[in-house]
């Protein structure tokens, strides 16, 4: 039965301790949990990679469990949302599990803009709508837009659509609204153009930076569909932006990443703020793990909020 001072929370399909030959997906996320693992271990904490959904596991002999890969989450959302409840009453988590619900559902963009944090438009369909994405389009007066789920992740479910293809999709997009809640987007154009750049945040502070470029011909940044990563400096600007954005979540997270992009009128926009699962690139800025270690070792140090 494992125990450590900290879980690292990953999945069933990267559990594996090595990489076989040319997988470099897993690879690089035992690259990244590496480097932390290490860095934990050179301040007395010692850490384990745990499967989140492995029933034998016994989570109070867990220090606090922190998230790390556990990328299936919204492919067995019911069971995972079972699991969070059972979780808390064991050990602590990081980032809280207010914070860990309240970003899984993308809606939180709509809390982000009520709090002054400039985002992405998004305009919500419901579970259960039956309004037409022609109509959105119009009445928004988008001529491109892009389609996702609400809950959803490594594009899952995601289409880019204008005006003249919104018939087209209206099937896909309705069967998905009868199971799941879903967004609209305004397709931004710096995507394409110059990439989305992610910012890691430890502490409420920037760390690194590095740029998603979609592969041509395509529009979305994941590794998944074919989008390279490539180093990136943040500007001063880039940077203030992002904790800006973490600074509206309270209690600030221990860990995340912001995504941002120039939206369509050049002004800097959050396209996703994940607080949960985020990839973190400490493989591409080593002495991240560094800070993100004292950031954890900092939590546990912290008398649990009664």
């Amino acid at each position: 039965m494992p125990t450590a001072d900290v879980a690292l929370l990953t999945d069933h399909r990267y559990t594996a301790a090595a990489a076989d030959p040319g997988d470099w997906y897993l690879g690089n996320i035992l690259a990244d949990d590496g480097l932390l693992q290490s860095a934990l271990a050179r301040r007395g904490l010692t850490s384990v990679r745990v499967d989140w959904a492995d029933a034998s596991v016994d989570w109070s002999a867990f220090g606090c469990a922190v998230f790390r890969t556990t990328w299936d989450y919204f492919e067995r959302f019911g069971e995972f949302t079972a699991w969070l409840k059972r979780l808390e009453r064991q050990t602590r988590v990081c980032n809280p599990i207010a914070t860990i619900r309240w970003n899984m559902d993308k809606h939180y963009l709509a809390d982000l803009d009520a709090r002054g944090v400039p985002v992405v438009p998004s305009r919500f369909l419901e579970r259960g709508s039956t309004e037409k994405l022609a109509d959105v389009l119009n009445e928004t007066g988008w001529g491109e837009a892009v389609v996702k789920p609400c809950v959803s992740g490594a594009a899952r479910h995601t289409y880019r659509v204008n005006r003249r293809t919104a018939g087209e999709l209206q099937p896909r997009l309705s069967s998905l609204l009868a199971e799941e809640a879903m967004m609209v987007q305004p397709f931004q154009a710096d995507i394409a153009a110059g990439g989305e750049v992610s910012l890691m945040v430890f502490g409420g502070r920037v760390s690194h930076a590095i740029c998603k470029r979609v592969k041509a011909g395509d529009f979305r940044v994941q590794d998944d569909h074919g989008g390279t990563v490539h180093e990136h400096t943040p500007t001063a600007e880039q940077i203030a932006f992002a904790e800006r954005a973490v600074a509206a979540v309270a209690p600030v997270p221990v860990y995340g990443r912001v995504d941002v992009v120039r939206d369509n009128l050049g002004q800097l926009a959050v396209m996703e703020l994940e607080l949960i699962e985020p990839e973190l690139w400490l493989r591409m800025h080593p002495p991240a793990a560094e800070v993100f270690a004292d950031a954890v070792a900092a939590f546990l140090s912290t008398p649990p909020v009664e």
